[in-house]
């Protein structure tokens, strides 16, 4: 009864004074973008992801030309070679075992490379309920505790389903998450290296509540989650760099889809397309996407690409004053000790305590 109460409150009280666009105003579209942290115009952030986005295009043309010769594809383009590889689902008990493995072949990658110094105890995995996966129907890491944490880690969770139409007897499956190829990029992003070190860092070394908590925010963390795929990437193989880029493709869409959406330049169903047809997304995907940047959380999905580009240029400064001292491993610590400063904060850390100390 207080259920039917509230719809009908407000379909009569809030519905009629609702706007029928979901675009913000600019200037709160702009404030948007500053609270998850990016601090440029969204004119000159879509135009950056165009630029990235017709480049991963081409790297991964390159690739997806030699895995398609290897295996017999009988098409070379990108998309085609992810379908094919999209084919090769793993399903039921076989989801967990598969990921548990994928994480300790990566480990072992960052003990031998010296990427980062990574915790003494295991990481979590798990898959999700079915109502887990009707909140969030994405893999994710499942966030601590950041202020009273009393031991408390994070966990990677694998949703599989979502949800949607008129029951929840009808469902819409995910193609993107459970294949061989993705897992590289999935588990360097949500567990290892990525965001569950992240978190590690934050509540096992003492980052203070003013730099965990205070300063929060997503271009921080989602760039440091996609910068974790980067630093993996090399040693990937190549169907897993060929996700792995089709990944950074994706976040590179997301930072123009998503302010061309608010400025009316693009139609939700443009921006469907080009996430099934050139980003080679399933319609389940694309279609969570377009509700992220349209009402959802309009600005945040814009935080991964900007979090990553101001990633690789602190580093590439950072390589361009230390030379042959450069440590990455000793920079990714640094990085990670600092909790979840934004990036001209970060930056600013980084060349005083970080470059200004070791020179």
């Amino acid at each position: 009864e207080q259920l039917a109460a509230h719809d009908a409150f407000v379909r009569a009280e809030v519905l009629p004074k609702a706007r029928t666009d979901f675009r913000l105003p600019p200037e709160l579209y702009a404030y948007s973008l500053g609270q998850y942290g990016v601090d440029i115009p969204p004119a000159r952030l879509a135009a950056m992801a165009h630029a990235a986005f017709t480049d991963l295009q081409k790297q991964m043309q390159q690739i997806a030309a030699s895995v398609a010769k290897r295996r017999g594809f009988k098409s070379s383009d990108y998309r085609d070679v992810i379908r094919e590889l999209k084919k090769e689902q793993f399903v039921g008990d076989a989801i967990l075992p598969h990921y548990q493995k994928r994480l300790a072949e990566i480990e072992e990658i960052v003990r031998r490379e010296k990427l980062v110094t990574l915790p003494t105890r295991a990481a979590r995995i798990r898959l999700a309920s079915e109502a887990e996966s009707a909140g969030t129907p994405a893999p994710h890491l499942s966030m601590p505790r950041l202020v009273g944490n009393t031991g408390e880690v994070g966990e990677f969770v694998l949703p599989l389903v979502v949800p949607t139409g008129e029951g929840r007897e009808q469902l819409q499956r995910f193609d993107d998450f459970t294949y061989e190829a993705a897992s590289w990029t999935l588990t360097a992003h949500e567990a290892r290296p990525g965001h569950e070190m992240q978190f590690a860092s934050v509540i096992e070394k003492g980052v203070s509540t003013t730099r965990a908590l205070f300063s929060f925010n997503s271009t921080n963390i989602e760039g440091w989650g996609l910068y974790a795929e980067a630093i993996l990437f090399p040693h990937m193989p190549e169907e897993g760099r060929l996700v792995s880029l089709q990944h950074r493709m994706m976040r590179a869409a997301r930072a123009f889809l998503d302010p061309e959406l608010q400025a009316g330049k693009v139609t939700p169903e443009e921006a469907r397309r080009v996430l099934r047809e050139d980003v080679v997304l399933s319609d389940a995907m694309a279609n969570q996407e377009v509700e992220r940047y349209t009402f959802r959380a309009p600005g945040q999905a814009t935080s991964y690409f900007y979090g990553y580009t101001r990633l690789m240029e602190l580093r590439a400064e950072v390589e361009r004053a230390q030379g042959k001292k450069f440590d990455q491993r000793a920079f990714h610590d640094f990085i990670l000790a600092q909790g979840f400063l934004p990036p001209d904060m970060m930056r600013k850390a980084v060349m005083e305590g970080f470059v200004g100390k070791k020179s």
